[in-house]
């Protein structure tokens, strides 16, 4: 390899870091190397250049020089997404214009309009998580705008977003929520959609370690504890399996993979088992190397020799062979019953269809002469033009929408004439009618799924085929809005809603109109937004339209003075509080001030010991010891969260300017209700002992308790006062200690 040196200019003193930093250059030029053609070379060296140059004073948190970050971006996007020369220069590159002198100029002078244009894609989501909320999810519109333009923008984001979180640890707590949740709230489940499973899997894992850190902890070790076993366990799997598809002359490979902690501890959750009971800690994977004609016929082969071999669960069997999901995925997944009587997942895939689920969407254009797997990318990318399409969305249901309707799971369901149309997991009948066309959603009453009548709120599972009843007298109502899951169906929705309020409106438009003229002030938009915001509504259309349906008489109209012809509100005027701007002081109670029972324990903010009034989120319920942050919510104050309350993700991705740093004040004078769920057997004395236990050896007070018995299990819902999270463990160790308790968890008391 050619000698490289670190342009004159850059200015560390540091020989280590020189050294480490032309190190890992090299390393990137190593990777790339089947992908350079001639006159790559000097550009990737002027990137290169002008990186180190732009970022020649900067150092990340952890201390290292700021240049690192943007080679490994880049050394991820070719090793582990499989992108090209193009693409490692916008890596290099990705920061430039945000953090530095660097303008955009500059890079369309030196590497030409391609380049520019996704560095200005990456330089625009760089700023979506940081600004306040509504800019957030505007900005977030303006990523998906340039991901449906040139998808390369999105995959180095997250690549960056990937090394991001790998190097989370330097950063301080609070920022570590922050970035954990939005990365497993958006770009996890972008990296899904990409078809980027491994990439998914990491970042889902890596936002555990610091949103759940006992748990992340507590899986890693068991899986750790337990990989002899396992790893015993899959070679007998595999053992027969492999002998029969060597007699039948398949050219495979076959190997044991663990499942993430992440996928285990969701498992855990949804099922509500223990470690010990998630059956399918790793997934079996045989790679088939097939020529393009033969892959469904070879995949279909193997399946039948695992099948002859292991009862397979016929519920569990996955086509993706025969319609794959729209991100471009192909596989046969079925579940087996392997030796001591464990379930055992087995993918089956060919060489082609494991580097698509490896790389996802840029293993595509590998693969390019494969145009219908193109189009299912393009069909997607066009629904997103089509949702962006509409500039009169609210930004933050746009997100929202964006998240159930393009990055959940798909379904595949049938027209009547056997044309198929995917859906996201969820939708109903009436998303299905609105896919059709707007009019046949709008005016659909019902639908046939399977030849059988349903309503238009009927959950649709792949392979319904589906006709839809309309009606010339049907039209769209608020209720649809509860039901359908599709960006589309709710925007069209949305649509026809609002035109209706709008010609309601209209009357009181006209009635104000006259009220306005009769004082000498003017029917303008200032005007009018003056109003909206006195009597606090979110536009000048609910204005008009309470008017109108009469909800406002207008009578405080002459307590408004019209200087010029302009309306000048009463004052003092009772303003709505904008929570960005409440201060942490302006919560402060004398601390002499006696405890309200109803109040949780204090808790100091942030460094200064500050001591505030606030209330616990009913949604998960926090106890002295539970990992917490401060929620400033509109209208209530301060709310505490758990870290890994049902809300979390979504409060901390979307909100995060509202989130205030919180610690536990000792005080062992307040008690706090939390509830235990208790599963054992149903034996003679069993609830004595469990009541003993509480309130007679640990001195709690119980607030109520359910116990149901049922053909030998009993199930008891305990509500309990303790004063901290150390005393509830302590409980939950005895608990499980008595003779035929099996099982005791945690629950969020109403």
């Amino acid at each position: 390899m050619e000698a490289i040196a670190l342009p004159h200019k850059y200015n560390l003193t540091d020989e280590e870091e020189k050294k480490e930093i032309l190190r890992q250059y090299r390393g990137l030029l190593k990777v790339l190397k089947p992908k350079i053609k001639p006159g790559d070379k000097e550009l990737l060296r002027a990137a290169f250049e002008m990186a180190v140059n732009a970022h020649k004073t900067m150092r990340r948190k952890s201390g290292e020089p700021y240049i690192l970050h943007p080679i490994a971006v880049a050394v991820i996007c070719v090793e582990e997404i499989g992108l090209g020369v193009r693409s490692t220069l916008c890596a290099l590159l990705h920061d430039t214009v945000e953090d530095t002198d660097i303008t955009l100029e500059d890079i369309q002078r030196e590497f030409g309009p391609e380049i520019a244009k996704i560095v200005d894609g990456l330089t625009k989501i760089s700023t979506v998580m940081d600004a306040n909320t509504t800019q957030q999810a505007e900005n977030f519109k303006k990523i998906l705008l340039t991901l449906t333009d040139d998808p390369r923008v999105i995959l180095i984001k997250l690549a960056d977003r990937l090394h991001n979180m790998r190097t989370l640890d330097s950063m301080k707590r609070e920022k570590q929520l922050k970035i954990s949740s939005e990365t497993v709230y958006v770009y996890a489940p972008l990296a899904h959609r990409m078809g980027l499973y491994a990439i998914k899997s990491e970042l889902e894992d890596l936002s555990m370690k610091y949103l759940e850190p006992e748990a992340y902890r507590s899986i890693a070790q068991k899986l750790s504890d337990t990989k002899r076993e396992r790893t015993r366990y899959i070679n007998d799997f595999i053992r027969p399996i492999k002998e029969k598809l060597e007699k039948s002359n398949v050219d495979f490979e076959i190997f044991g993979r663990p499942k993430s902690i992440h996928s285990i501890w969701s498992k855990i959750k949804k099922k509500g088992v223990s470690f010990e009971e998630v059956y399918d800690l790793f997934a079996i994977r045989i790679i088939v190397n097939s020529p393009p004609e033969k892959e469904k016929e070879d995949c279909w082969k193997v399946y039948s020799v695992i099948t002859n071999e292991y009862n397979p669960s016929p519920e569990r069997l996955r086509d993706w062979l025969s319609n794959p999901k729209s991100n471009g995925y192909e596989a046969l997944h079925t579940t087996v019953m392997g030796p001591q009587g464990k379930w055992v997942e087995v993918q089956v895939r060919t060489k082609r269809m494991n580097e698509i689920a490896e790389k996802g969407i840029a293993a595509h254009w590998k693969y390019k002469e494969d145009t219908t797997d193109e189009s299912r990318f393009d069909k997607w990318f066009q629904q997103i033009r089509e949702a962006l399409s509409n500039q009169d969305s609210n930004s933050l249901d746009f997100l929202q929408d964006f998240k159930t309707s393009f990055l959940a799971e798909e379904i595949y369901v049938y027209t009547p004439k056997g044309d198929i149309r995917m859906l996201p997991i969820g939708a109903t009948a009436l998303d299905f009618a609105f896919s059709v066309h707007t009019a046949v959603g709008s005016r659909c009453i019902g639908a046939k799924v399977n030849h059988k009548l349903v309503p238009i709120s009927y959950k649709l599972r792949s392979g319904d085929q589906i006709e839809i009843i309309t009606s010339a007298k049907q039209k769209p109502n608020q209720e649809w809005l509860n039901f359908v899951v599709t960006s589309k169906a709710k925007q069209k929705i949305k649509d026809t809603l609002k035109e209706e309020k709008r010609q309601v409106a209209d009357e009181g438009k006209y009635i104000l109109q006259r009220k306005l003229e009769h004082m000498g002030a003017a029917m303008n938009q200032s005007n009018l937004e003056e109003l909206a915001n006195f009597y606090k509504l979110h536009s000048s259309l609910d204005l008009l339209y309470d008017i109108s349906v009469k909800k406002i008489d207008l009578k405080e109209l002459k307590e408004f003075t019209v200087s010029g012809d302009k309306l000048v509100p009463p004052k003092p005027i009772a303003k709505p509080v904008v929570e960005e701007k409440i201060e942490i002081e302006t919560h402060t109670r004398p601390h002499h001030q006696p405890h309200n029972k109803k109040d949780a324990e204090l808790i100091i903010f942030g460094e200064s010991s500050d001591r505030i009034q606030y209330t616990l989120a009913n949604c998960c319920k926090p106890i002295p010891g539970d990992d917490v942050f401060g929620f400033i919510s509109t209208g209530e104050g301060l709310k505490i969260h758990r870290t890994n309350c049902p809300n979390a993700a979504r409060l901390l991705a979307n909100y995060g300017h509202r989130v205030v740093k919180t610690k536990w004040a000792k005080n062992k004078e307040i008690s706090f209700l939390t509830g235990l769920k208790i599963v054992g057997l149903d034996d003679v004395g069993v609830i004595h002992k469990i009541t003993n236990l509480i309130s007679g050896e640990m001195k709690f007070n119980i607030s109520a308790m359910t116990i149901e018995a049922k053909e030998g299990l009993f199930n008891g819902n305990v509500k309990i006062f303790v004063h901290d999270r150390d005393e509830l463990d302590e409980l939950c160790k005895r608990l499980l200690a008595l003779p035929g308790i099996e099982r005791v968890d945690r629950y969020d008391t109403e």
